[in-house]
């Protein structure tokens, strides 16, 4: 397991915040109140554990599969529907939408190999990530995917904790299925909007792993 390069900064301003503040709880109180100096030190030293394990990029062997659609995020599936999309395509298209806890592994992954299309930022509101509505009007990163005769749009979506979401790719760039797509910090969400008729592999409140559950078979 290794840290995301998003989580250098954070960790490590958490972690001289953190350190100012116990050792300037044991200078004061040290002497007095050690017993909550120690309670404060447990619990400040638990959550910067959580930080670290928030940035965590796990050792995992990728599905590598042209036929198939991998998962972007470790999560939750939340929604699995016909929609009509108003952004790109201007058609109906099946979302799969998985819910990403604080708790899981924050990397997202590109569902499948082929060239960028389009790559576009949108500013908006936090609503809490499961709201339907966080789909087009959360803060959000939308990206297409062309492989073979198919395009796929994958869109990181900002919870109500989230308020950074982070995207490597560039119109016109090729990626590789399951690499890097991007980041998003704490909470949060990522959509796939898919061709009607897609198979779709996975079942509502199925947990998925980035880059190795398989989402749909193209």
């Amino acid at each position: 397991m290794t840290i995301h390069r998003e989580g250098y900064k954070t960790i490590a301003l958490t972690t001289l915040i953190l350190g100012l503040l116990n050792l300037s709880l044991f200078w004061f109180w040290g002497s007095s109140l050690m017993w909550l100096c120690t309670v404060i030190l447990i619990i400040t030293v638990a959550l910067l554990l959580f930080i670290i394990s928030f940035f965590r990029i796990p050792t995992r062997d990728h599905t590598q599969a042209a036929d198939k659609v991998v998962s972007p995020c470790d999560g939750k599936v939340v929604v699995i529907e016909e929609t009509t999309d108003p952004e790109y395509f201007n058609d109906k298209r099946i979302q799969v939408s998985i819910f990403m806890s604080p708790a899981n592994v924050h990397v997202n992954r590109n569902p499948v190999s082929g060239d960028v299309l389009y790559s576009q930022y949108h500013k908006g509101k936090y609503l809490v990530a499961w709201n339907p509505k966080s789909s087009t009007e959360n803060e959000r990163h939308s990206v297409v995917i062309k492989t073979g005769n198919t395009e796929i749009l994958v869109k990181q979506i900002a919870g109500a904790l989230a308020k950074r979401i982070v995207n490597y790719l560039h119109v016109g760039e090729q990626v590789k299925q399951a690499d890097e797509m991007g980041f998003i910090k704490f909470g949060s969400r990522v959509d796939l909007l898919l061709p009607v008729g897609t198979k779709i592999n996975v079942s509502l409140n199925e947990v998925v792993k980035g880059g190795v559950s398989i989402i749909a078979t193209l």
